[in-house]
């Protein structure tokens, strides 16, 4: 079963009791609001949207509608419309429950010299303290041909599995590479899925090599649906959003 499916699965229930309050396709974030204030959001694909001025082809409205019928988008073959589904998943989990930590992912993985770290989506602001730990650091992104310190996409089967910590971005999900990327980190200590598109589910990744989860509680719900709607990202978040890690057992 597939990781969208998995996420699908452990969520319909709760969805069948909520209704859409709000949705916003922004150019940077995707987000949705449900009628009790509860907001998820999901990086916004644009790689993969399509060309023309209709990029949504969801009829409307989808303001009063059955949040089970956005959850089902996350299995679309659709980029954007996955990103609004899982949009709407992390607006089902993403809100306070026990085990939620509030500290430096960084300091929840405990890097040290003897690690190295295959960083899967290039998060820049983690680059320093993972080189200030010792540790080494190789970043993969969409790329054709290595530049700037980051290798392309199609290195990971080679060089993943060579490393101690996985940090994967969670829009794998939106992208439909969660399944084939994670096998390659299997061996990893420590495997942490993380940016503000994760879903805060540990027990769907309780079967898989992901240790932690780290992304994002909505704090003002009405101030993220603007900020989302004006093609604003993680750099006008501030105040927004409390960043959070969740151990996964397994």
């Amino acid at each position: 079963m597939e990781i969208q499916q998995r996420i699908k699965k452990q969520l319909e229930e709760r969805a069948s009791e909520r209704r859409i309050a709000d949705i916003r396709i922004g150019l940077g974030y995707t987000a949705v609001m449900l009628q009790d204030g509860s907001t998820g959001l999901a990086g916004t694909p644009l790689r993969h949207v399509r060309h023309g001025c209709t990029v949504f082809d969801r009829m409307l409205p989808l303001t009063g509608a059955n949040a089970c019928d956005l959850l089902e988008l996350l299995e679309s073959k659709d980029p954007l419309e996955t990103a609004a589904g899982l949009a709407t998943a992390n607006a089902l989990s993403n809100i306070g429950r026990p085990g939620i930590d509030t500290g430096d992912v960084l300091d929840f993985v405990n890097l040290d010299e003897t690690d190295h770290v295959g960083m899967v989506g290039n998060f820049a602001p983690l680059a320093g303290g993972i080189k200030n730990s010792g540790a080494g650091l190789t970043i993969f992104e969409q790329i054709e041909s290595p530049e700037k310190g980051m290798l392309p996409a199609a290195k990971i089967p080679e060089v993943l599995p060579e490393c101690s910590v996985c940090l994967l971005t969670a829009t794998s999900i939106i992208n439909h590479t969660f399944d084939s990327i994670i096998e390659f980190a299997s061996d990893c200590r420590s495997v942490v899925l993380l940016g503000a598109s994760t879903p805060l589910v540990p027990e769907v990744f309780a079967h898989t090599p992901v240790t932690c989860l780290s992304g994002v509680l909505v704090t003002r719900p009405g101030e993220i649906l603007h900020i989302v709607s004006c093609g604003g990202g993680m750099r006008r978040f501030g105040g927004v959003i409390s960043k959070v890690n969740m151990a996964v057992q397994n």
